[in-house]
C-alpha cells in the first residue's frame, strides 16, 4: 500500500453520504483491505454474564479490524418473559437473534442503495420464528429444540426502480453475514471451564 488507511474511520460522515451512509470512506476500505494481506480480518466478541434468574447482560468493549484493537463499550440485557420463568426485564435470546439477523441485512439494504446513489425513505424488516416448546424444554427428544423456519418481509421504498430494489435484495441475501450464518450450517466449537466455588 502506498498510504496509510485508518479502517476504522469509515463512521465519519462527509458531503458525498447518501442515507447517511460515507461511501468515499467505504470505497477506501474496500480499496485498503484488497491488495493487503491481513487487513481483512475482521473479529467481534462478547461476554455474557448471569446476573440471576433467566437474565443476562452482554458486554461488547472491542472489536479488531486489519488486526487493530478499537475500544467501544455496549451493554445488551436479555431475559425471558413471565410466561418462560424470567421477569421479562428485556428482549428474549430468539428475539435478539432475530433483531441480529434483521440489523445486519438492513445495513446491506442501506450501504447497497447507497452506493447505487439511490435515497431511500423507508425500511423496514420484520422477522418471525416460532419453537416448539416441547424440544427446548425436553418434553420430547423427537422434537428439534429450535426454529425451523424464519419468516422476513422487507419494506423498501426511495428514488429507485423495481429492479434496482430487487438487485439491491438479491446483494444482501448473497453477502449479509448473519444471513448466511442463519441460513447453512457453520461450525460452532465450544469449551467447558468448571469454575471453583470462592472461599
Amino acid at each position: 500500500m502506498t498510504r496509510d488507511t485508518d479502517l476504522d474511520r469509515t463512521g465519519n460522515q462527509d458531503d458525498d453520504a447518501v442515507n447517511g451512509f460515507d461511501r468515499t470512506a467505504f470505497e477506501e476500505l474496500v480499496e485498503a483491505i484488497s491488495p493487503d494481506a491481513g487487513q481483512e480480518r475482521l473479529k467481534f466478541r462478547v461476554t455474557t454474564h448471569w446476573t440471576g434468574r433467566t437474565r443476562s447482560e452482554t458486554v461488547i468493549d472491542h472489536y479488531e479490524i486489519g488486526g487493530k484493537r478499537i475500544d467501544r463499550r455496549f451493554k445488551v440485557v436479555a431475559d425471558e418473559p413471565h410466561a418462560l420463568g424470567g421477569l421479562d426485564s428485556g428482549p428474549n435470546p430468539q428475539e435478539l437473534l432475530m433483531s441480529g439477523l434483521n440489523a445486519c441485512m438492513l445495513i446491506g439494504y442501506v450501504t447497497n442503495a447507497a452506493l447505487k446513489g439511490i435515497s431511500l425513505h423507508t425500511l423496514d424488516i420484520e422477522t418471525t420464528g416460532q419453537l416448539d416448546m416441547r424440544g427446548f424444554l425436553g418434553v420430547s427428544p423427537d422434537v428439534r429444540p429450535g426454529t425451523q423456519r424464519i419468516d422476513y418481509t422487507v419494506r423498501i421504498g426511495g428514488t429507485g426502480t423495481d429492479d434496482q430494489f430487487c438487485a439491491i435484495h438479491q446483494a444482501v441475501m448473497a453477502r449479509s453475514p448473519n444471513y448466511f450464518d442463519l441460513s447453512q450450517p457453520i461450525r460452532m466449537t465450544g469449551r467447558l471451564e468448571i469454575v471453583s466455588r470462592p472461599e
